[in-house]
């Protein structure tokens, strides 16, 4: 390679999005690529990697396999290489514990060279029909110039902290991001509330609840109306993370869209349902002897202040939603469980002229995933919620739409992309349509004998 370093694509963020993409971009001799993350090493939402967590989509939603089950960097390839896949077959669980999934990917990392960390992106520019990638090595504190044709964003969502919490102040007030290194600090309290009620909501209730037996006081409170399941263990349920219904949610106008996603938010932001079962029942058992817990849950609370009281804890106001009544409590330390949300990266004000934006300042987001003016040369991995709907986030979707990325940058299918997988229809299909439906399913059919 010349002195000026070029490549086809360069990738900024290594999440197992971006991740997947190096994987299924591996064997693609006609691409070069770099990735870059600012992190030491691969490491997946360590804070949250609790020795019995699991992830919510099953194993086959890994880096690839969707796009590629052949390819060498499947988790069950993984397993064979590490001697657990007999293990992993009579455990007969589809779903990865947490911690596996993140030396699965870890494991990937190690296979693939062009994934660099300790490698900060510091500013993008544009000339001469190439995009000027300036990163700074954190290690040796030498500045580089990387320079592409092409960019995938995967720089992925951020802790979100609601505006009134001033983390400055608030020294007892944490994201259930930073759970595993306050824990033993956090059992020592006399008092513990969580705010939330999505999943590491719960997996943080569960794992700290054993302590109220010793005498702590643990609280549960969410702005939900209720503790929630996910509703996408229902078979035709899942059907809305398919192609089809991304193409339908993509065709429907913005404000369309956000009424959606509120009323979707079941499908995507509850507790698994045997986590909540496993709660349920760990309280009766510990309810037997009539012993009064030392455990409060409570519904259809908004959380409105959290101040420091004389005496160093921590007061929070609450408005109940239902009967418009303030709740007030105090707690030694606070979790907070309040989600992600995707923040721009600051090194996109060098290019900014290059992207697409909607009337609100959002990405314009193409439904191959680009948000540049020209419509092939930015994509975005996990930022696209707003007009791709709530597979967005989902790991089982991720090498879909690497597949229609790679595709993208090759301008040929390189992986195969399903465009029917659904059994149900979502928009109002045309008699014509359905029958040329029917003659794909035929043509498919077909081809398997």
């Amino acid at each position: 390679m010349s002195s000026k370093e070029k490549y086809d694509v360069i990738g900024i963020g290594i999440g197992p999005f971006n991740l997947g993409l190096a994987a299924l971009m591996e064997p693609i001799e006609e691409l070069s690529a770099v990735f870059f993350d600012q992190s030491e090493g691969f490491n997946w939402h360590p804070g949250l990697m609790l020795s019995n967590a699991t992830l919510q989509v099953p194993f086959l939603g890994d880096l690839v396999t969707m796009a590629d089950p052949t390819s060498k960097f499947s988790f069950l390839n993984y397993m064979k290489e590490s001697g657990r896949l007999y293990r992993f077959y009579i455990r007969e669980n589809f779903f990865v514990l947490r911690k596996e999934y993140n030396a699965y990917c870890q494991w990937a990392v190690s296979k693939l060279p062009n994934c660099r960390f300790s490698h900060r992106v510091v500013s993008v520019g544009y000339d001469d029909g190439l995009y000027e990638v300036t990163v700074l090595n954190t290690r040796t504190a030498m500045t580089s110039k990387y320079y592409a044709e092409k960019l995938v964003l995967g720089t992925g969502t951020s802790p979100y902290i609601p505006d009134f919490i001033n983390k400055n102040v608030l020294s007892k007030v944490i994201h259930t991001s930073e759970y595993l290194y306050y824990k033993p600090d956090i059992l020592k309290k006399s008092s513990v509330s969580i705010i939330g009620s999505g999943q590491s909501a719960a997996e943080v209730f569960r794992d700290i609840l054993p302590a109220t037996e010793d005498g702590m006081q643990l609280n549960w409170f969410t702005r939900s109306s209720h503790f929630f399941p996910l509703e996408n263990n229902a078979k035709l349920t899942l059907e809305l993370t398919s192609p089809e219904y991304v193409d339908h949610f993509y065709s429907l106008p913005h404000e369309k869209r956000m009424q959606l996603l509120a009323d979707q938010s079941g499908l995507y932001k509850g507790i698994d349902e045997d986590l909540i079962n496993e709660i349920f029942n760990t309280l009766y058992e510990m309810s037997v002897e009539n012993t009064p817990l030392n455990v409060e849950l409570r519904s259809n609370l908004e959380l409105n202040e959290v101040t420091t009281s004389v005496n160093g804890s921590c007061k929070l106001r609450f408005t109940q939603t239902e009967l418009r009544q303030y709740y007030d409590c105090e707690s030694d330390f606070v979790i907070l469980a309040t989600g992600y949300t995707y923040k721009e990266p600051d090194f996109l004000k060098g290019i900014e002229d290059r992207i697409d934006r909607m009337d609100n300042g959002r990405y314009n987001v193409q439904r191959h995933y680009t948000i540049d003016n020209n419509s092939g040369e930015i994509f975005v991995q996990n930022a696209e919620l707003h007009t791709h709907g709530l597979v967005t986030p989902d790991l089982g979707m991720g090498a879909y739409r690497n597949s229609c990325i790679i595709n993208r940058l090759t301008d040929r299918e390189v992986y195969t992309v399903e465009k029917r997988i659904a059994f149900q229809e979502f928009g109002v299909t045309k008699a014509e349509d359905r029958l040329s439906r029917k003659e794909d399913m035929a043509v498919v059919t077909e081809g398997i004998k």
